[in-house]
């Protein structure tokens, strides 16, 4: 059952128009202004993959080819791809980790520490 998008040279809108099967495409028709000028357009498409194909994608050897363990940037470039890649949201410590990789601040350089709710500088794993 194919769905197609149109705009409308008429009204200018974009339609989407769904057709029951291949065979009853038609000549389309705007909903909006009843105008048969409409221009087929190329409609986006989504695959679903699973959690664990898109981890072997990601280690494949390949995607580590622009990877400079001691450049931090490089190291943050590849860390926004694995976050990306696994569409999760790993949080504010990740975030600011990675900016800070980004800025060229060496992981020995950083202290593992970030400031409480009460601009307190505190470290990770105390209580």
């Amino acid at each position: 059952m194919p769905i197609y998008e149109y705009r409308c040279n008429a009204c200018r809108r974009k339609q989407s128009l769904f057709f029951r099967s291949f065979a009853t495409v038609a000549e389309p028709v705007c909903p909006s202004c009843g105008s048969t000028d409409m221009t087929r357009l190329v409609s986006l498409f989504a695959v679903h993959r699973s959690g664990e194909s898109r981890l072997e994608d990601f280690s494949d050897p390949s995607t580590f080819g622009d990877l400079d363990e001691n450049d931090p940037r490089s190291v943050a470039r590849w860390a926004r791809r694995m976050s990306a890649e696994m569409g999760e949201d790993l949080g504010p410590e990740f975030d600011e980790m990675v900016d800070r990789l980004e800025a060229g601040e060496l992981p020995d350089e950083m202290d593992g520490g970030g400031e409480d709710a009460t601009g307190e500088e505190e470290a990770f794993g105390e209580d």
